[in-house]
């Protein structure tokens, strides 16, 4: 079994496909209805990203770590991280990217959404802060969003900056879900995850794992129904 899975309490039942991604069992009906809304609205709801597993989420992160992808800090200028320490380098690449194991797409009810007709063809999706603001292309996709989306059970765990991820208004959560399962992905968990696999700055990762945890992990923006 994927090792993703235990960490966040999953097994591949809980998974399905929705319009051709995974996504977890429990989301759907509440997912449809959100997309059946924003359509009335004039949107097309598309998922870009839906549940994302471990290996995945490792070669995002090796490959940040080697510089083989690019990382961008808050005003979304280049990092180069050559110039810094191996705790720094981790923080830099966890503003925008998960430590594998520590990611809301393992659970499979996070995902990062777009409105695919608001995109021209001469357009290509970026999932950059600037899409969602004033002036860019998904600016009234996500303002609906803000005034909608706990009205069909999710919230945007990163609507605005805490000192630990950035702000991502295209990432939304399903509410219960996520409760449930946040459970599951705790330090231990995590650290078990991580020691098993070939992960860049592991030993860097593990000693400071608390402060990750609490900074990068447990730093959201926290809905009630």
């Amino acid at each position: 079994m994927d090792l993703s899975l235990i960490a966040c309490g999953l097994s591949e039942i809980h998974l399905t496909d929705w319009r051709a991604k995974p996504v977890h069992k429990s989301i759907i009906a509440d997912l449809t209805a959100l997309a059946n809304a924003s359509k009335q609205a004039g949107f097309d709801l598309t998922i870009a990203s839906a549940f994302r597993n471990f290996q995945r989420q490792a070669t995002i992160w090796n490959s940040k770590f080697l510089g083989q992808r690019p990382v961008y800090d808050i005003n979304n200028c280049e990092v180069k991280l050559a110039t810094l320490s191996e705790i720094e380098k981790c923080k830099a690449i966890m503003l925008f990217s998960a430590l594998p194991g520590a990611s809301r797409h393992h659970f499979g009810s996070d995902l990062d959404i777009y409105a695919k007709n608001c995109l021209n063809s001469e357009q290509s999706l970026q999932l950059a802060p600037w899409e969602y603001q004033s002036g860019g292309p998904f600016s009234e996709f996500s303002a609906w969003l803000d005034e909608n989306l706990t009205d069909f059970g999710f919230f945007k765990p990163y609507a605005t900056y805490n000192g630990g991820v950035a702000q991502e208004p295209w990432h939304i959560s399903h509410i219960t879900t996520s409760e449930q399962l946040e459970q599951h992905q705790n330090i231990d968990a995590i650290a078990d995850a991580i020691s098993q696999h070939d992960i860049l700055g592991k030993q860097t990762i593990l000693v400071n794992l608390k402060s990750l945890h609490e900074q990068f992990v447990t730093n959201i923006i926290k809905v009630q129904l």
